[in-house]
């Protein structure tokens, strides 16, 4: 039964429960379509001018995508502001675990209107796939600048508060008591924590982070000006230090940092109590 107050079990329209995402794939092409449109934010429908009944704009071109194939146990949710677009406004991606977990892969929501950077392509134009294949440094300057967090193509719409819920409804709706995910970069991390998220692997890491941004500090020193990421100050907000993991300050990779949140459970957690205040969607 689900454990959100009102919440509902899911069944298809023929009234068969539903209890995982291999089985919303298996319906009609309109009844998944509707099961899954369901997750995205209304303000962000409104922003683009989308009518949720037919996925369009005004002008009747379809700006939102549902891609999840029968037989396999993901959907991935595209939404462009135009849909000739190659960027994305907002795109999801959630896929069931073999331990009946939900995952929520990836979710990227950017302000169309916002100044475009390239910091998803080296400093050639090649694709760098979050900078594992390199960076381009002076988009990167560039995007800091403007208040960016790593990884940032556009400033975001600030609608992660609006989207999340929707998720956790969703998958308890469906039976599942845990929510997982594997944030890619520092700030990530800190952001889900203000949405009740704990650590599976990586809570270590965090708290010593935490511990070597402060007096005496191993990261402190390293605040050395050696690089524009590296300034003194920065160990003050999630941003600031979050550029300076991102450009290698520390001995280790970020990897193998993977959280979870237990249906309608805040964990409380918060591994940088005394950050300085700053916008985190």
């Amino acid at each position: 039964m689900p454990k959100l107050a009102g919440n509902r079990p899911l069944f298809s329209r023929e009234g068969h429960p539903l209890s995982s995402l291999s089985g919303i794939n298996r319906l009609p092409e309109q009844e998944k379509e509707t099961l899954y449109t369901g997750l995205l934010p209304s303000r962000l429908l409104s922003l683009l001018r989308i009518d949720p009944a037919t996925l369009c704009n005004p002008d009747g071109e379809r700006l939102v995508q549902v891609i999840a194939p029968q037989g396999l146990n993901f959907v991935r949710l595209e939404v462009r502001s135009h849909p000739a677009d190659t960027d994305l406004v907002f795109f999801a991606e959630l896929a069931d675990t073999q331990f009946h977990q939900l995952e929520l892969a990836f979710c990227i929501i950017c302000d169309p209107a916002a100044p475009r950077f390239a910091v998803d392509v080296t400093e050639e134009g090649a694709l760098n796939y979050f900078t594992s294949h390199g960076r381009n440094l002076p988009e990167e300057l560039r995007a800091m600048a403007t208040g960016l967090f790593p990884n940032q193509v556009r400033r975001g719409l600030r609608l992660f508060g609006e989207f999340f819920p929707l998720v956790e409804q969703f998958a308890d709706s469906l039976g599942f008591e845990m929510i997982v995910a594997e944030p890619l970069t520092y700030d990530n991390a800190i952001r889900y924590e203000r949405y009740g998220f704990d650590y599976l692997t990586g809570k270590r890491l965090m708290l010593e982070i935490n511990r070597e941004f402060h007096t005496g500090g191993t990261l402190l020193q390293r605040l050395d000006r050696s690089t524009p990421f590296r300034i003194p100050g920065m160990e003050r907000t999630v941003r600031g230090r979050s550029w300076a993991i991102h450009d290698g300050i520390m001995d280790q990779a970020w990897d193998e940092v993977k959280i979870y949140k237990m249906i309608g459970i805040d964990a409380g957690l918060n591994t940088f109590p005394d950050r300085q205040p700053e916008e985190l969607s």
